[in-house]
């Protein structure tokens, strides 16, 4: 696991994000021939130890089959007690209900992977995986087809949103991966569906959790919540455009998504942030974070 992998608490407030995103969303993408995912399951399985993995991703499909989904980097024998231990622990925590008779243990692995066996026996239980190589994906084609459509404020598809959320992890080594998902973010900035973009920073932070910095993340979760301040006031800015009158209410909103940003980029700047990072996390001029630095200083 990377130095900064996501907290159980804050991997499942994501997911909570994601899964409304993800109903209906296909697969197919990955290489994978399954049916549509219909939610989210909760990741807390019972039995978690402290020197056990935390399985990725717990899908329901339309079938009402459940996907357990792992990322890997490579290939170890070790893997498969990891994803037999994932199964009991399914199974337990969905005994009662029918759909727990059909797991399907599905392994995605990043572009460092060409090939792993699809089988693992141990004589009395044979463990048959699905699996998915992202080393057969176009990175540099998805990426640069994905950036055409957001310059032209083209609408992705739900099978480009999945193919932007997975991008980083069709790079081939960890600095690649690194620079992939920074690349990603960058992008996904520029898409003006807030919705969307919020999907897409989450999608990323979840799936990439493994080879994200902690740098990288905190800069992830700070876009996300520029990107929900920005929407909230907007919409505060509407409410109160019905009740003042348009002009009033829009220039109130702006007041107050002012005063937030500012309180953004000191909480930044306390953390010990460099201006020229900051800049990029809230899309400031330097000149302006100087300006509200200073001003907090006096």
């Amino acid at each position: 696991m990377g130095d900064s992998e996501i907290t159980y608490q804050n991997k499942d407030v994501m997911s909570k994000i994601l899964a409304e995103n993800f109903k209906d969303k296909s697969l197919k993408v990955y290489g994978l021939d399954l049916p549509k995912i219909k939610g989210i399951l909760p990741t807390n399985l019972p039995e978690i130890h402290v020197n056990e993995m935390k399985l990725d991703n717990l899908f329901l499909l339309e079938d009402d089959s459940i996907a357990i989904i792992d990322y890997e980097s490579s290939v170890k024998w070790e893997n498969n007690l990891k994803y037999v231990n994932y199964i009991v622990r399914v199974l337990r925590r969905y005994k009662k209900e029918e759909r727990a008779k059909q797991i399907r243990m599905i392994v995605i692995y990043t572009a460092d992977v060409e090939e792993a066996e699809e089988e693992f026996s141990a004589g009395c239980l044979t463990l048959k995986l699905e699996q998915a190589f992202l080393s057969r994906l176009d990175s540099d084609g998805i990426r640069n087809r994905i950036e055409q459509k957001v310059r032209n404020k083209e609408t992705l598809s739900d099978e480009e949103l999945m193919e932007f959320i997975i991008l980083p992890l069709t790079y081939k080594g960890r600095e690649a991966k690194q620079e992939a998902v920074k690349d990603a973010v960058e992008l996904a900035k520029q898409i003006g569906d807030r919705e969307e973009q919020t999907f897409l920073l989450s999608g990323i932070l979840v799936f990439a959790d493994k080879i994200i910095d902690s740098e990288t993340a905190k800069y992830i979760r700070e876009v996300m919540r520029m990107t929900q301040v920005a929407e909230l006031f907007l919409e505060e800015g509407r409410a109160e455009g019905r009740a003042k009158g348009r002009e009033e209410g829009r220039a109130e909103a702006r007041a107050e998504a002012k005063r937030e940003k500012e309180k953004i980029i000191l909480n930044l700047f306390r953390m010990g942030d460099g201006i020229d990072r900051i800049a990029k996390v809230t899309d400031t001029s330097i000149e302006q974070i100087k300006q509200v630095i200073a001003g907090k200083q006096q």
